[in-house]
């Protein structure tokens, strides 16, 4: 099992994706495309690396919007594959 951050080690993993938020024990991140179909292409490449990586994000669809939520759920928090995910996902179209 990985091994959770220190508040002061996810600050600073935060510093560096700051298109990402902390909400609670998770990471978020929202991204807004011009219709359903974009933010469904997104969403489809969100598919390979998560599967690579064994790590899968929680995802919110609404319409045009889809929200990311990553934690380290067997951890109980936030671990440095949670950041290594957001870091993928913000390398994403």
């Amino acid at each position: 099992m990985a091994a959770l951050l220190s508040d002061h080690d996810i600050q600073t993993q935060l510093s560096q994706l700051p298109d990402w938020s902390l909400d609670g024990k998770t990471i978020t991140c929202t991204r807004t495309f011009k219709d359903f179909i974009t933010a469904i292409d997104f969403v489809n490449q969100l598919v390979e690396p998560a599967e690579a990586a064994g790590h899968h994000p929680d995802l919110q669809i609404s319409y045009n919007r889809v929200v990311i939520s990553l934690s380290t759920h067997d951890a109980g928090g936030l671990t440095g594959k949670d950041f290594a995910m957001a870091a993928t996902i913000s390398d994403l179209g």
